[in-house]
């Protein structure tokens, strides 16, 4: 099933105030706690990457902690396979990977009531090896659609999970 393609509505921009930080934030009706346990399963990334780079999991643990390296399988024209590892956890509430270019994937999750959390992902770039050669390749701008749809994405696979 294809979760949440329509509803970038839903997505909120996030300033940043860092020309290579790319955010944005969309609320989700789940506890935060819920939501967190879903990224931090790379066995489910797949089923909310909006990219649609993502195609599974070649090597990793079920859950996701400080540290950790997984490997996925991708596909940006032809398939590849790419490793990253963990490189901050805070439990419940932020996790963030990095592959060999060394920018960020990050996500955080706030409570905003029992029921319901607001969850922001991040394209870090200030740790990249070259934040000027991913603009060359038009990264921001293909990462800033990609968080757009994986929120969207997201949100309708918890909510839908959560319901069913």
């Amino acid at each position: 099933m294809i979760y949440g393609e329509d509803v970038k509505s839903d997505v909120k921009v996030v300033d940043t105030g860092n020309r290579w930080i790319i955010a944005r934030s969309v609320l989700i009706e789940a506890p935060a706690q819920v939501v967190f346990d879903v990224i931090a399963d790379p066995r489910q990334h797949a089923a909310f990457d909006g990219s649609k780079t993502v195609e599974g999991v070649v090597d990793a643990p079920d859950r996701l902690a400080l540290g950790d390296q997984f490997r996925m399988k991708m596909r940006i024209k032809v398939p590849y396979k790419i490793g990253s590892k963990v490189m901050e956890f805070e439990e419940g509430q932020r996790i963030a990977w990095a592959h060999v270019g060394g920018h960020r994937w990050r996500y955080e999750t706030r409570a905003t009531s029992d029921q319901q959390c607001e969850v922001t992902e991040i394209f870090d770039a200030s740790y990249a090896r070259s934040a000027q050669a991913l603009r060359l390749m038009n990264a921001y701008t293909n990462n800033t659609k990609a968080i757009e749809r994986t929120l969207c994405r997201l949100k309708s696979y918890v909510e839908e999970s959560a319901a069913g």
